[in-house]
């Protein structure tokens, strides 16, 4: 008997070593719906779920590398991390010639939002000049050229939560969120507190990015997503974490 699940041990940590290994970024400025972590590791979110299940799907094993926003571009340049979720093509100048796209997965809206007191709908051109809560490291392209003309001017913050919190307690009266933080944020909230969006800034649609790389299963990567997408695993996941009302992208 000991032998036998001395064997077992053998071969399923035999079989663990086998498997490619994905290096998935995860960025210091997300939170909770989309990670959670502990000890610089993510334990959950929709991301984590997500990343998980690809992986998984893929037949590799996933290592998570904890990056401030703005040091990702870097660490794509410099090969470090082989894939990179939750992005827009529109974040990017020049298309990264060393990564491949996947087929887009969620439709993201970012909304202007404020307090229940000045939840009137606006447009940002009609704002006053005021400081906007903001997240580090995000552009903001409805808003940057407000930005740039002095009416407006960001006040930001380590991540999305944070903004919220700091609009919250009156800090600033406008903040931007995406769609899905800000209905995770409201969940505490009584009725008359939750947060309201007053305009929606800009939509766009966020897929995954997988290094080109042989020494990685780079077309397994790309085809596990496609397979996770139509059979609803990703709807499903977006659902876990409330968020019936986060559109998934469709193909």
């Amino acid at each position: 008997m000991r032998r036998l699940l001395a064997l077992l041990l053998f071969w399923t940590t035999h079989s663990l070593a086998e498997q490619p290994v994905l290096r998935f970024s995860v960025a210091e400025s997300w939170s909770m719906p989309l990670i959670r972590t502990e000890d610089g590791q993510p334990v959950e979110g929709l991301l984590y779920d997500l990343m998980q299940a690809m992986a998984r799907e893929a037949g590799a094993r996933p290592e998570y590398h904890m990056l401030a926003r703005l040091r990702l571009q870097q660490a794509m340049d410099d090969g470090d991390i082989d894939v990179r979720c939750y992005v827009s093509t529109q974040w990017f100048n020049d298309r990264p010639g060393n990564f491949v796209w996947s087929i887009p997965l969620f439709v993201q809206r970012d909304l202007l939002v404020a307090r229940p007191a000045d939840s009137a709908p606006t447009r940002p051109e009609q704002l006053p000049p005021q400081a906007i809560g903001t997240v580090l490291g995000y552009t903001y392209t409805t808003l940057e050229p407000l930005f740039a003309t002095g009416k407006l001017h960001r006040e930001d913050s380590r991540n999305q939560e944070l903004a919220l919190q700091k609009l919250e307690i009156g800090r600033y009266r406008h903040a931007v969120s995406n769609q899905l933080s800000l209905g995770w944020f409201n969940q505490r909230l009584p009725a008359e507190q939750r947060l309201q969006a007053v305009a929606v800034l800009e939509e766009q649609s966020l897929g995954c990015m997988v290094r080109n790389d042989p020494a990685i299963p780079t077309q397994a990567a790309l085809r596990a997503l496609v397979r996770l997408k139509q059979s609803g695993a990703i709807e499903q996941i977006t659902r876990r974490y409330g968020a019936a009302e986060y559109s998934v992208a469709r193909p």
